[in-house]
């Protein structure tokens, strides 16, 4: 995707999640879901590629929004380091001040990672596609793919909303993926190992990539 192209989408993505913010505030509707149980849900499929064998593991948080993941993983992990990441001023700066930035926990303004952790998280970056064809989005998705890809040494997880939604619940703004070929895209390119998690009550899906 030429750059200027992926500048304008990601200018569009992160005016219409400030609108959401200024208006719901920091809750699960001003990242445009529809609650919390919904997003706790999300986020332990997500958090199935942290190998809790591990003593401790760094987090890039692709989307981070004003930082809800990691309420999550305060909750349920105790050695990590976390950085979050999105495109909205805004985001960042309520995440900031909801979770005070220390040696542990960092937020930057920026479509993508500056630096490579263990893990690679982006959670609902790639459902509001606004007036963008779905050609122009899927492009768009594989060059955010490749971007977890290379700044995760261990592995990365995504999650799109699902192709196999019923018809007359899809919003015409809204991206709905293919799961079979973004599961056959990640075998491909990036590992053998993969996993392709259909089976929660979401109309959506998560694949979650292992590296080692």
């Amino acid at each position: 995707m030429e750059k200027n192209k992926n500048t304008n989408l990601l200018n569009e993505v992160a005016a219409y999640y400030a609108e959401k913010l200024n208006k719901f505030g920091d809750t699960p509707r001003g990242v445009d879901w529809n609650g919390e149980e919904s997003q706790i849900v999300r986020f332990s499929q997500l958090c199935k590629i942290f190998d809790r064998n591990l003593t401790g593991f760094s987090v890039n948080d692709l989307g981070c929004g004003y930082g809800a993941l990691l309420d999550y993983l305060q909750k349920n992990f105790k050695n990590y380091l976390y950085q979050g990441i999105d495109v909205s001023e805004q985001m960042i700066e309520t995440a900031k001040q909801k979770k005070p930035e220390n040696d542990r926990i960092r937020f930057i303004n920026s479509s993508e990672p500056n630096q490579i952790a263990d893990y690679g998280i982006a959670s609902g970056i790639f459902n509001v596609r606004l007036k963008r064809s779905d050609e122009e989005w899927f492009e768009y998705l594989q060059v955010t793919l490749d971007v977890l890809n290379r700044t995760s040494r261990l592995g990365f997880a995504f999650n799109c909303l699902t192709s196999y939604s019923d018809e007359h619940k899809k919003s015409d703004y809204l991206y709905y993926a293919n799961p079979c070929q973004l599961f056959d895209l990640c075998k491909r390119q990036y590992s053998n190992q993969v996993s392709l998690l259909h089976d929660y009550k979401l109309y959506e899906f998560t694949i979650l990539v292992r590296k080692i």
